[in-house]
Order: structure tokens, then sequence, then C-alpha cells
């Protein structure tokens, strides 16, 4: 042993640094209980299959309050909401084939300029009352639709009023003198319709539509991105089967929005759309012309429909939108003016240097 007391080195240093192993106790002391107040095992400890321990915050209001509001908002949706049976198979298929004669219609361009409105994979086939909305706005947002002057758009076919309408009424879905504007949505494989809510301000409530062709859902509270396209969860998936008769009002028809997924049109779909428009809704400007003349009927539209099969995987498939063509039309254009630029500019220095020994002399300096 030395004089000092000491046997080790090692108990010596030790001594001489008491502070060092106070520290390492405090932190030591304080990680593990941060660890424990941030961190608790369930399942007795359990591990998952990745061999990491199952983690969940200690304090349960964090987990469960975003799912109590979502499922609130659900419950207001669907307090909103009812659905009838009131066609049957027969009816359908009648009311179906219908469908098929106003498209044929839309294809030989028989309706007025404003019935019809095409989009990729959807049409709509607008009666009685046709009004602007989306890219169509002047001014994009809420409150922006505008009616058509009357007699832009053709009006309700006898069919309708007979084989739908009449069949509403008579149900107790509607008041008699109600409807006055229908509207054909039709649906191919992969189509949809973005959230929206019916113009507060040019529809009345409640809004009344009939499912054709195959079942779907309506879904509420989604967010729609693009390139590609992609949807949210919905706050409410409601299922639409064929025949159905669904009627929107209060919060589901004026505080939330409602949209159609491209993956939930498997199979081709038609819904029509019963509305009443409110008296003051505010209409296209129309200047007064002193010798007013009907409607000229549109030119014909050329049809747009391809008579092959329907792809059953076209709905899980990202679309092309008609937005991403145009993109690519303006960089497919950019890139050969581009192009057209730099062999204009190589034929300008060709025709300025004249022959090869000069072109051969500007190189060297």
């Amino acid at each position: 042993m030395s004089a000092s007391g000491f046997s080790d080195l090692r108990e010596k240093l030790k001594s001489m640094t008491p502070h060092r192993d106070n520290y390492k106790n405090r932190v030591t002391d304080k990680d593990n209980s941060y660890k424990n107040r941030k961190v608790k095992v369930t399942d007795g400890g359990s591990s998952n299959g990745n061999g990491r321990k199952r983690k969940h915050r200690d304090s349960s209001e964090d987990e469960v309050e975003p799912v109590e509001s979502r499922e609130q908002e659900a419950r207001r949706v669907q307090s909103g909401i009812v659905q009838v049976e009131v066609f049957s198979k027969e009816d359908c298929d009648v009311i179906e084939g219908k469908i098929n004669e106003v498209v044929a219609n839309g294809d030989a361009g028989l309706y007025r300029e404003h019935t019809v409105d095409r989009a990729p994979l959807r049409n709509k086939y607008f009666f009685g009352e046709g009004y602007t909305y989306g890219a169509q706005l002047e001014k994009r947002g809420p409150g922006q639709e505008r009616l058509y002057p009357k007699g832009e758009v053709d009006d309700i076919p006898t069919w309708v009023h007979d084989l739908v309408i009449t069949k509403l009424v008579a149900s107790g879905v509607v008041p008699e003198g109600f409807v006055n504007s229908a509207v054909i949505n039709d649906y191919q494989p992969g189509g949809c319709i973005v959230s929206h809510v019916d113009p507060l301000h040019i529809f009345a409530r409640p809004i009344v539509s009939v499912s054709f062709f195959s079942d779907s859902a309506l879904c509420f509270g989604c967010r729609f991105q693009f390139k590609p396209i992609r949807v949210s969860e919905p706050v409410l998936e409601l299922p639409v089967r064929r025949g159905s008769v669904t009627v929107l009002s209060g919060y589901a028809a004026d505080d939330i929005t409602h949209c159609i997924r491209p993956q939930d049109i498997k199979e081709r779909r038609a819904v029509i759309i019963l509305r009443k428009t409110r008296p003051d809704a505010p209409r296209v400007d129309q200047s007064p012309s002193p010798n007013p003349s009907p409607p000229e009927r549109h030119a014909p539209l050329k049809a747009k429909r391809s008579h092959r099969r329907a792809d059953p995987d076209a709905a899980h498939r990202p679309r092309v939108l008609e937005m991403d063509k145009e993109e690519n039309r303006h960089s497919s254009s950019s890139s050969r003016l581009h192009r057209r630029s730099n062999s204009s500019e190589n034929y300008w220095r060709r025709s300025q240097d004249g022959d090869v020994s000069r072109k051969v002399k500007m190189r060297r300096h």
C-alpha cells in the first residue's frame, strides 16, 4: 500500500472526482423518469413482430378526443340523411333505358348548348335549370355560381316526371311541384366528382338523388389531391344501391362536402339529382335583345363514349386528367419551340460564317 492509503490507482482517481459519479446518477435517474413518464408498454411488456415494444401516449385524452369528434361529426352527417327504397328492379330497367336515350341524344347533338357538360369519365345532362360551376366560373369560390338564363337548357323530359318524380311524390319524399331541376350524372368506371356542397344560394333543400345501373358509395368530408388523383379517408361512407333514393338536408347538405370517389365507381353508374331552385337565385347576366329569338341548338357533339368493354381495373389506376394533358401539351410545344430557335440560331451562324475555313478560324479565337 502506498503512503496515500490507496492500493489501486483507480480508487485514487475516483476519490479525486466524486462529482462525476453524482452527475452520472442524476442523468440516469432523470432519463429513466422521463422514459417512464412518456412511454407505457402494453400487453404485459410484449413486443411486436419487429422486436420493438409498442408504445402509446400516457394521456388518453389526446388519442380519444379526435376519434370522438370524428364520430360525432359522422353522427351529425347521418342525422341529415334519409334513404328509402322506391324503385323496383323492373322500374330501374325502364328508367335506365331512358337514360341511354338521353346519352344517345347528347351524342347526336340534339340538346341545347348548356344541357350537356362533358368531363373525363363523367357526363352531366341539365334539364329545367342549369348553372355555372367549377372552371366555368369567371370568379372562383363558393357563392359565385349562377343559373343560366331561362331557356338555355332543355326542359325536364316527360319520362322523368312520369317514371321518377311522380313516384317520389306518391311516396312522400317530395311535395307536388317541388322539383324544377333535374340533372343526370353518367359515370364510367373510375369516374368521380370532387368534394362540393350544392350551392346554398341556388338550391333549396332537400336534395334528392336516385341511383341506377350499379351500386356505389357517397362519401362525406373527403379531400382530393391530383397528379395522380388521391382522396383522403371520409368522415362517412354511405352505400348507395341501385334503385335507392337518398335525401340530403341539414348538416349533410349544408355543412360538409360530399363526393364520389374514383374507387367507388367500379361499373357504369348513373344518378338522377332532383332539386328546386330558389326564387331569388342569381342568374348569368344576359343583355336584352330587341328581337329575341329562341335558343339555337348546339352543333352535334362528337361522341366521347367508347364502345370497348370497360376495364375493371380502371378505377384503381391513376387518372390522366385534362389538366395533366394540358401541361404535357405546353411542355412539348415549348420544347419544340426551343429546338426551332436553336436551329434558327445555328442557321444564322452558318450564314454569317460563310465557308468552313472561317468557321475554323473563329474556333481558334
